[in-house]
C-alpha cells in the first residue's frame, strides 16, 4: 500500500505538531511572513526577461560631421566582422540621415541561424562581437536582443532611456553631457549613450543688417536664395505621355563643398545690380545642434543604456536616480522613459495585486464556509509558498520580473487546495459526527495526504519542464517555472504541519469568543 508505506513515518510528526506548544507555532508563522517580506525587498527586480528570437538588432554611431562617403566605409568595416561570425545567417545594414538622426547614424539587421544549428544564444553572440566590433577606430556599435514587447519610449540604441527636461537650453546642454559620463562610468551599464547632437558642424549666415539695408538686400532674399541652391526648389514639370518629372533646382556638386563656396551666391540688390553673399553678410564654420529634442513640450535629452549581464533593472534604476539626484539641479526635471518606466509602473501595483488576489479568496471562501475564521486557515499557507518561491529565484539568480509574479499569483489558487482538501474533511467531520476539531483534523491529515500529494506532484511534474526552460522561448518562461516549483516544494513541506495548528488554534480562539459573548 504505498498510502499506508508513506504515511506511517509522517503520522508520528502530525501528532507531534498537533501537541506542540501554540506559541512555537505562532511564531514559526511570523517567521515566515518576516522572511518572505525580506526577501521580496531582497530579490533582484526585473520586468519583461529577454528572449532567442533568433534576431539582433544594432546601432552605429561615428563622430557628428563626418561625410556620407566616410560613414559607408565605416559601416562596411562594421558589416565584415560581423558576417564572419559563424551564428549570423544573413544581416541587413544601412546608415545615413532619417529622421532626427544625422549622417553620423546607421542600422545593422542580424538574422541568426535557427536555434538548432547554432550552439550560442542572441546574448553570447552580442557579448562576443562586442568587443571585435570596439576595435574598429571611429565608430560606436550598439548591439540588443530586442524584446518581446516594447512599451512606449522612444527608439534608441539602447533597451532603456533616462530623460531629462529644463526650460533653459543652456542649462540641458551643460548637465547632459555630465550626466552621461557618470552612467558611463557605472561598472552595471553598457552601451551608454545620449541623443543630444551639440556638436554638429554647420554654417552660419549672420546678416549684416546695416549694409543690406544700404544695398536695398532683405532677409527674405537672403532666405530664398539659400534655399534655392540647397533647398528642393521645384521650377518646372516636364509632361510625357504616360508620367510627369519634377524639375528640381540644384547648385553645382563642386560648389558645396567648402563654406567659402557661399560667396558664389549673387543676389540681386535694390538697385538692380548683383551683390554677393558675401557682401551683406558674414559667413563663419560653427558648431550646433542636429535637432532640438523636445518631450511633453520642453527641450529634453535622453540617455539610454543596456544592463550588463547579471545586474538586475531594479537595482540599476535605483543607482541611476542616486547619481542624478547628487549631479542634477532642482530646475532640471528627470524622469525613465518606455520600458523602465513602465517597469517602476509595474513595481508599485504587484503588492497591491497581490493583496486583491488574496482579498478575493478570502471572501470567496467565507462564503463557502459560512465563516471567518476558517478561510485564515486555508490562506496561512501562501507565505510559505511565497517563501519557496523566492528562495528559489535567488538561488537561481533569477530576478522576480512580471514571469515570475505570475508564477506567484498562480500558487495562490494551487498551495489553498492542500488546506481546502483537509478542512473541507475536518468540518464536515465535526458537523456531521460531532468530532472534536483535535481528531477531526488529524483524520483529514491521514485520509486527505494521498490526493493532496498526488496533485501536488501532477502540478509539480507539470510545471518542471518550464522551470528548466525546455523549448523555444523557454528562458524567458523559467522565472514562472522557477517560482512555481519552489512555492510547491516548501509550502508542500511546512503547510502539512503548520496548517493542522493553525485550525486548532483559531478553532479555540473561535469557541472562547464565543464564550465570552
Amino acid at each position: 500500500n504505498l498510502g499506508g508505506s508513506v504515511t506511517g513515518p509522517v503520522l508520528p510528526l502530525f501528532v507531534q505538531s498537533l501537541v506542540h506548544n501554540m506559541s512555537d507555532a505562532s511564531t514559526a508563522t511570523g517567521m515566515i511572513l518576516g522572511a518572505t517580506a525580506w526577501l521580496f525587498n531582497v530579490v533582484p527586480k526585473g520586468f519583461i526577461p529577454t528572449e532567442d528570437t533568433g534576431q539582433v538588432r544594432g546601432f552605429t554611431e561615428a563622430i557628428q560631421g563626418i561625410s556620407f562617403e566616410s560613414m559607408v566605409r565605416h559601416q562596411r568595416e562594421v558589416t565584415e566582422i560581423i558576417r564572419q561570425d559563424p551564428d549570423v545567417e544573413g544581416m541587413m545594414s544601412s546608415c545615413g540621415a532619417r529622421g532626427a538622426s544625422g549622417l553620423n547614424a546607421g542600422n545593422v539587421f542580424l538574422r541568426l541561424k535557427p536555434r538548432h544549428e547554432r550552439t550560442s544564444t542572441a546574448d553570447e553572440i552580442i557579448n562576443r562581437l562586442r568587443p571585435k566590433l570596439a576595435q574598429i577606430p571611429g565608430i560606436q556599435v550598439y548591439l540588443q536582443n530586442p524584446p518581446t514587447i516594447t512599451i512606449g519610449g522612444q527608439q534608441t540604441r539602447a533597451l532603456y532611456q533616462y530623460s531629462i527636461q529644463s526650460t533653459d537650453t543652456a542649462e540641458l546642454y551643460r548637465y547632459a553631457p555630465l550626466l552621461e559620463a557618470r552612467l558611463r562610468a557605472m561598472p552595471e551599464l553598457l552601451d551608454v549613450n545620449s541623443d543630444l547632437f551639440i556638436k554638429n558642424p554647420e554654417v552660419r549666415v549672420d546678416l549684416l543688417r546695416e549694409k543690406a539695408t544700404a544695398l536695398g538686400v532683405t532677409a527674405y532674399q537672403v532666405e530664398d536664395v539659400l534655399y534655392t541652391a540647397f533647398g528642393t526648389r521645384q521650377i518646372s514639370t516636364m509632361f510625357a505621355p504616360d508620367n510627369q518629372y519634377y524639375v528640381v533646382m540644384e547648385l553645382l556638386p563642386r560648389l558645396q563643398r567648402e563654406p567659402n563656396d557661399l560667396s558664389n551666391l549673387y543676389i540681386k540688390s535694390g538697385g538692380g545690380r548683383m551683390v554677393p553673399l558675401d557682401a551683406v553678410a558674414r559667413i563663419r564654420p560653427a558648431v550646433g545642434p542636429l535637432s532640438v529634442n523636445h518631450l511633453g513640450q520642453l527641450p529634453a535629452a535622453t540617455v539610454s543604456f543596456n544592463l550588463r549581464p547579471g545586474v538586475s533593472l531594479g537595482a540599476a534604476l535605483t543607482r541611476i536616480e542616486g547619481v542624478a539626484d547628487d549631479l542634477l539641479p532642482p530646475t532640471v526635471t528627470r524622469s525613465f522613459q518606455g520600458t523602465a518606466q513602465a517597469f517602476q509602473a509595474s513595481l508599485k501595483g504587484m503588492g497591491l495585486l497581490l493583496l486583491m488576489a488574496v482579498v478575493v479568496i478570502y471572501i470567496v471562501l467565507g462564503i463557502l464556509y459560512e465563516s471567518f475564521i476558517h478561510p485564515v486557515t486555508i490562506l496561512s499557507g501562501l507565505p510559505s509558498a511565497g517563501l519557496g518561491a523566492l528562495v528559489t529565484l535567488l538561488l537561481f539568480r533569477v530576478d522576480l520580473n512580471i514571469f515570475a509574479f505570475v508564477g506567484i499569483i498562480m500558487l495562490v489558487g494551487i498551495v489553498k487546495k492542500n488546506a481546502i482538501m483537509m478542512i473541507d474533511f475536518a468540518l464536515d467531520a465535526e458537523r456531521t459526527k460531532q468530532v472534536p476539531p483535535a481528531e477531526a483534523i488529524y483524520q483529514a491529515c491521514l485520509i486527505r495526504f494521498r490526493p493532496i500529494m498526488m496533485t501536488t506532484m501532477a502540478a509539480f511534474f507539470g510545471t518542471l519542464p518550464i522551470a528548466v526552460g525546455f523549448g523555444a522561448g523557454g528562458e524567458s518562461r523559467q522565472p514562472l517555472g522557477l517560482a512555481v516549483v519552489g512555492g510547491l516544494v516548501v509550502s508542500q513541506v511546512i503547510t502539512l504541519y503548520l496548517t493542522p495548528v493553525v485550525y486548532i488554534y483559531l478553532d479555540r480562539m473561535q469557541r472562547r469568543a464565543r464564550r465570552q459573548r
